[in-house]
């Protein structure tokens, strides 16, 4: 059976926001639609305590997009967003998906970012989705949302790892492009089988 994850639609992330992807509400109406067509709809949400460490404010001298090392690995500095509570961290006004059986909430340990639905970013805390898919019966995984190439790559790329059939949903999705990083994540589909449609 098919699943559609809906990935952080939050108001951080849209126009104005503290970490807005370019022409992220575009994508709201396209999302509502698809919505209406898919019986099962998993939404995603970015949930950071006020002092994150994904935050470039929580490291001295340290300026937003910079990398550092982490003790999972690197990880890009962002502004403050989608703190927990806050405006910025609620799903967009616009986005009407009121028969979503789950909100997934993500980011929530001060220690660890996480992109991904199913792992935080060490890679090896698994945050439970994998579970509730199979036991549900669902199999085949339709992703839109923000931002193409974290968030979404991210979830994607767990979900092909976990042995889910994948498809991205390119025009409900728009990226914020980091060094190249659209480029790559279109790679990276290719390489691990994960369709990119639309």
């Amino acid at each position: 059976m098919n699943v559609l994850i809906i990935v952080d639609i939050q108001n951080d992330f849209c126009a104005g926001g503290a970490l807005a992807v370019p022409q992220a509400n575009d994508v709201i109406p396209v999302v509502n639609r698809l919505a209406r067509r898919f019986a099962n709809v998993v939404l995603t949400q970015d949930w950071h305590p006020p002092d994150h460490l994904s935050f470039a404010s929580a490291h001295r001298g340290r300026r937003p997009y910079e990398t550092v090392e982490l003790d999972y690995g690197p990880q890009i500095l962002w502004p403050d967003h989608c703190v927990q509570g806050s405006h910025g961290a609620e799903f967009h006004q616009d986005l009407e998906v009121p028969h979503a059986a789950l909100i997934l909430r993500k980011g929530f340990r001060r220690e660890i970012d996480s992109y991904s639905a199913f792992y935080e970013n060490d890679r090896r805390t698994p945050t439970g989705l994998t579970g509730y898919l199979r036991e549900r019966g669902l199999n085949h995984i339709f992703l839109a949302g923000l931002a193409f190439d974290f968030c979404v790559r991210y979830s994607a790329e767990d979900a092909r790892a976990e042995g889910f059939d994948v498809t991205v949903i390119e025009e409900a999705c728009r990226g914020i492009d980091v060094d190249g990083s659209i480029a790559e994540t279109r790679a990276s589909f290719t390489r691990n089988g994960i369709e990119l449609v639309g």
